[in-house]
């Protein structure tokens, strides 16, 4: 198991410091040549969210319910095997991991509050409605004697 050099940040002063992720390499699927057999170029990132001292309490919670669906025993699993050198897919894993906490832990959007459509929006539109009704009518061949 490898370490990445310093603290992932996730947002403003909050990081997830080195000692709670855990790196796994292997082997990359798919095709390549005579080098692709001997080095574990795909990365597999594991941060245990449940049991987790870094993130702040209101932040936790919101996590885990919003990634409810993407943990196995509270631990959250990213992998990155798009390049050929294991560095730059530690880097893919490590910036994945970071932006998945940060949208999982942003706060949630102010409700919605609905606004009246104003009147002279909808006497437009229903003058345009009338206006498109009489050209239509217009075409008929009524008239054409």
């Amino acid at each position: 198991m490898g370490v990445m050099s310093g603290p992932l940040v996730i947002r403003g002063s909050v990081s997830v410091p080195e000692a709670e992720l855990l790196w796994r390499f292997s082997r990359s699927s798919g095709p390549g040549g005579q080098h692709v057999n001997t080095t574990d170029s795909q990365v597999e990132l594991r941060f245990d969210l449940a049991a987790t001292q870094s993130l702040p309490a209101a932040w936790k919670e919101r996590a885990l319910d919003r990634l409810a669906g993407r943990l196995v025993d509270g631990v959250l699993v990213v992998r990155a095997s798009e390049h050929r050198s294991q560095w730059r897919n530690r880097e893919t894993a490590a910036v994945r991991l970071a932006s998945l906490l940060a949208q999982a832990t942003a706060p949630p959007p102010k409700p919605r509050r609905p606004t009246k459509v104003p009147r002279g929006i909808n006497e437009r539109r229903l003058r345009g409605k009338r206006e498109r009704g009489e050209i239509k009518r217009g075409r008929s061949g009524r008239g054409w004697d």
